[in-house]
């Protein structure tokens, strides 16, 4: 079977064989599909203040 994951930051779905793992010095794992997600996290940006994240679709009630 195989794992499929989801981003840390948009919240979409990594197909297999795409996208990236980040590890943090604490051991603490990131997925991201794209850079545009990678980079987003990189500036510090809330993916709930984003608006085509899962997380801010859902906080503004179109989820």
């Amino acid at each position: 079977m195989v794992d499929t994951r989801i981003c840390s930051f948009c919240g979409t779905v990594i197909e297999p064989g795409t996208g990236k793992m980040f590890v943090r010095k604490d051991g603490t794992i990131f997925y991201f599909c794209t850079t545009k997600c990678e980079n987003n996290y990189d500036l510090g940006r809330v993916p709930r203040r984003v608006r085509w994240t899962t997380a801010g679709r859902k906080a503004r009630g179109k989820e």
